[in-house]
């Protein structure tokens, strides 16, 4: 590859952590940066300047759209703070939401609504070809937080520097966590500072995150991609093993990046927000979703359920409300009926959950009924990742009726045969993901106490291990497509 392509934008090379690219542009960053970031303007001018270019990577001249979108919000909250007329000013707020949302409704939802237009009136409308905006679910949801806290006076509006390096900040700019302006802009103003204890946590963040991105969730890919690809060629027996390692796969891959995002943010003195915490071993639905994607599940609390009208208008109307909070969450993530499908699962589950609660207000804490009820949680959330992976709702259907129907024991040892190694790592994967916090603490003290030859000889045989298993190209991140 000519050094000349650095500077050029190709769909398929996107920047991402796991590459040797990144690793080589962002270490030459990082050299010249360790003699800015004393100074704020200049340290703030080139984080902006490298998330231009980052995002120019991976979304080409989407660049001109992001910078757009960013510019109006800012505008848009300047009036919203500077307007005295509560009417005028709650109308600016709501024309500057529409005005986000505008961008992501006309790539990313277009072809959803005239495919449906188009069933339902027995038309033929022509889909468009739209080609999507990277990360732009992510910017578009954290621009509306930093409207809506404007609005409320949680946040006073930042100068325009402070505000673009808020929104383009690159190790969150296009697949989270969405970060908050009160979270953030505090940071910007203050000294960069950077410790041992912060480095040694950066490089334990980045190797976690390589681990499980780079090695579990892009090997056991291979599999499910095989699988969910071609579903009518498989039995119910690797239908039920592809699942599993969908479930491992998106958690690895997802929390992999922002283990390595959150890592790096730290490098340039910088922290983002924990986005999971260990979300497999939830014992309900609920604790779930305090577990997985906190940032948007947070979000979707602050922006939406609460709004609704949250917990304060009666037990019915806040099951629908929790209802309708699940279904926009499901159909942000895509413009597919199976989207709105895994929304309305997660959404009755969490439904259900409260009845039992307020059937059963009694804690109830005992090891065979905490197991029963991991059980439980774990297998509804895997097979609510089926409809997350699949082609289609029918595809979901045939699925699901594979696995339900279609179970011949006698299959699982020739999957075993022909797919040890594919075994191993499914048991490794899980094993690691469901590790008590104590193992866990300890790993973490191990590593931040070794010494620098022990991190590298860590990171040569992570490499290697990677070589070996990596597919024949590099795996993008799978929420870059939301």
């Amino acid at each position: 590859m000519e050094w000349t392509n650095i500077f050029i934008h190709n769909p398929s090379e996107p920047l991402l952590f796991h590459t040797g690219v990144f690793l080589l542009l962002f270490s030459l960053f990082l050299i010249a940066y360790s003699f800015i970031y004393q100074n704020q303007k200049v340290r703030n001018i080139a984080l902006i300047i490298f998330g231009f270019y980052f995002y120019y990577k991976a979304s080409g001249m989407f660049l001109i759209l992001l910078i757009t979108s960013l510019s109006a919000d800012y505008i848009f909250s300047k009036w919203i703070h500077n307007c005295k007329k509560t009417k005028l000013k709650k109308l600016i707020l709501i024309f500057g939401i529409l005005f986000s949302l505008s961008f992501l409704v006309y790539f990313k939802y277009s072809n959803f609504f005239l495919e449906n237009i188009s069933y339902l009136t027995h038309t033929n409308y022509i889909l468009s070809d739209f080609i999507l905006p990277i990360g732009i679910s992510f910017y578009t949801f954290q621009s509306i937080s930093y409207l809506v806290d404007v609005y409320q006076n949680k946040i006073q509006p930042s100068g325009f520097i402070n505000y673009m390096l808020y929104m383009t900040f690159f190790p969150h700019l296009v697949a989270g966590p969405i970060v908050r302006a009160k979270d953030f802009l505090p940071q910007i103003k203050k000294p960069t500072k950077l410790n041992k204890g912060n480095i040694n946590e950066a490089f334990y963040l980045i190797t976690k995150g390589f681990i499980k991105k780079a090695i579990i969730a892009d090997f056991i890919a291979q599999y499910a991609d095989s699988v969910f690809s071609t579903p009518d060629g498989f039995s119910g027996a690797e239908h039920l093993i592809s699942s599993l390692c969908y479930t491992l796969q998106i958690f690895c891959d997802f929390s992999g990046y922002t283990d390595m995002a959150i890592g790096i943010a730290l490098l340039l003195g910088f922290r983002l927000c924990v986005n999971f915490d260990s979300p497999y071993k939830s014992l309900n639905i609920t604790n779930f979703w305090h577990r997985w994607h906190i940032s948007l599940s947070s979000w979707l609390r602050d922006y939406v359920y609460i709004p609704f009208g949250g917990n304060k208008k009666g037990f019915s109307l806040q099951m629908l409300f929790l209802l309708l909070t699940m279904l926009i969450g499901g159909f942000w993530h895509g413009a597919n009926w199976k989207f709105i499908f895994w929304g309305a699962g997660h959404g009755i589950l969490l439904i259900l959950h409260k009845i039992f609660l307020l059937k059963f207000p009694k804690k109830i804490d005992n090891p065979i009924f905490n197991f029963v009820s991991w059980l439980f949680t774990f297998i509804c959330v895997s097979l609510l990742w089926i409809p997350f992976r699949a082609g289609s709702i029918e595809e979901t259907i045939f699925i699901y009726n594979k696995i339900f129907t279609d179970i011949d024991f006698k299959y699982f040892s020739a999957i075993y045969f022909s797919n040890t190694l594919l075994i191993y790592f499914l048991l490794i994967g899980y094993t690691l993901t469901l590790l008590p916090n104590t193992i866990k603490e300890f790993v973490k003290k191990q590593f931040y106490d070794a010494n620098i030859i022990t991190k590298f000889v860590i990171l040569g045989i992570l490499i290697q291990l990677f070589l070996q298993v990596k597919s024949s190209s590099i795996q993008p991140f799978i929420y870059f497509q939301f």
